[in-house]
């Protein structure tokens, strides 16, 4: 009884030192390959949250991004400088850039680093669409941007003038560039070789506080995107979004055409809702809406109105011009590609055309099946009406009434259908036929 009792004793102390002992600070890696936008805002922001809660000694991001969208950089920005945990930016692999808002946020980091071969720089603001801005918006927009890059330079003690160039002359420089003027930190060839320079070199955050880190031989831990990320990340492309819209919009149109189908309309509802989502996410210019509304509205007007196609084609140009101008985006990654909206704008604008003309032709035709469809139809007495007996008609019996007299083997024509009995004529100097067989 006392071995058992020492033995509990034991394993209770060692399981409050285990609970007691920390746990091995870690680094905390994520990997930033897409532009700035509220997915890569929520992602760094997740990341920077995760390694406080952990305690993690640094979090590492390695970042490849063409730019970006202001207000998210703003807010990453805000997010880096707010930390507890010191943040490492890496601009990495070689052939790698971190330009316009990339280089915001390179130079927000506690440390900031490239590998050979990449470039930063070019954080010249841009308006949304690539439109001309009058010069005083130009202005403004201008001094707001330079004034948050003196700012977090400033508070890192890197090189604020060639910083703020970026801004005013559109400056890129290559790593070797960025490390001689003090834009960064250092020039590493891949993680190894970066936390080994770090190794025992003091840094001042942006509180103010001088901090050493030592990370060689640290495990390195992989913090990815959640499936709700990935989803919006993949739907947040321009291009997935003008395609989700179209396929949407041609799903209704089948539905409308052929009440009851169900799966139409629920692919198009789903489709629809699916793209307003991610252009909500996204800078939308509500008016290029209008024009791919107003392409619908010629596709349906090239089917009631014989124009020889002029119609599709003017639907087709507005589809196309409408994709274009659907996202304004500071970055050329971030809109709707010319061939992305060609390839769907021209088949959609062919398709749509051909079933509207299919659909009001149906329309236009009398209805040729049921018992409507026997009006207008000649038949065959098969027994003499008078004024009743039997006909033969679209290769069934059926009770007929005459007010003329029809003998047997007379052609008549259906004029009207009462249930299940027709009212027929005799055909005008029609000649007797043979009667088919009747079996009885």
């Amino acid at each position: 009884m006392k071995f058992i009792s020492i033995s509990r004793f034991l394993f209770g102390l060692a399981a409050i030192l285990a609970l007691n002992c920390p746990a091995p600070a870690e680094v905390l890696k994520i990997v930033v390959n897409d532009t700035i936008q509220p997915i890569t805002e929520e992602y760094i922001s997740r990341a920077v949250d995760e390694a406080q809660r952990r305690g993690d000694q640094a979090v590492l991001i390695e970042i490849n991004t063409p730019g970006g969208l202001f207000d998210s950089t703003r807010n990453i920005i805000q997010k880096i400088t707010g930390s507890s945990v010191p943040v490492i930016i890496y601009v990495t692999p070689s052939g790698s850039r971190a330009a316009s808002a990339g280089f915001f946020i390179l130079e927000s980091a506690d440390i900031a680093a490239m590998a050979p071969g990449t470039n930063t720089g070019a954080a010249h603001p841009v308006n949304l669409g690539g439109g001309q801005m009058d010069e005083v918006m130009k202005q403004k927009v201008e001094n707001d941007a330079a004034a948050l890059m003196r700012s977090v330079v400033a508070r890192r003690g890197r090189n604020v003038d060639i910083a703020e160039s970026t801004v005013r002359q559109s400056k890129s420089f290559t790593e070797q560039e960025a490390l001689t003027q003090h834009l960064i930190d250092y020039v590493a060839s891949n993680e190894d070789d970066l936390f080994r320079q770090i190794d025992g070199k003091s840094f001042k955050r942006f509180n103010g506080q001088e901090v050493t880190l030592k990370l060689s031989g640290q495990p390195v831990v992989a913090f990815g995107l959640t499936v709700k990320e990935r989803i919006l990340g993949y739907l947040m492309d321009p291009n997935i979004a003008f395609i989700f819209l179209a396929i949407g919009a041609l799903a209704l149109y089948a539905e409308f055409n052929h009440p009851g189908a169900v799966v139409p309309g629920t692919v198009g509802v789903v489709f629809i809702l699916v793209a307003a989502f991610a252009l909500n996410l996204l800078p939308t210019r509500f008016a290029a809406l209008v024009l791919i509304l107003g392409a619908f509205a010629l596709f349906a007007a090239e089917a009631k109105f014989a124009s020889h196609g002029v119609l599709t084609v003017g639907g087709i140009a507005l589809l196309t011009l409408g994709g274009l101008l659907l996202v304004d985006s500071p970055i050329p990654e971030m809109r709707v590609h010319l061939l992305t909206a060609l390839a769907v704008s021209i088949p959609l604008g062919l398709i749509t055309a051909f079933l509207m003309s299919i659909a009001l032709k149906a329309r236009r035709n009398k209805l040729v099946s049921g018992a409507q469809g026997l009006i207008g139809e000649t038949g065959v007495a098969q027994t003499p009406l008078s004024p009743q007996g039997k006909i033969f008609v679209h290769g069934e019996l059926w009770d007929a009434v005459s007010s003329l007299e029809v003998s047997v083997g007379q052609s008549v024509v259906v004029r009207r259908v009462d249930g299940l009995v027709l009212t027929v004529d005799p055909v005008a100097a029609a000649q007797p036929m043979t009667a088919s067989p009747i079996f009885k």
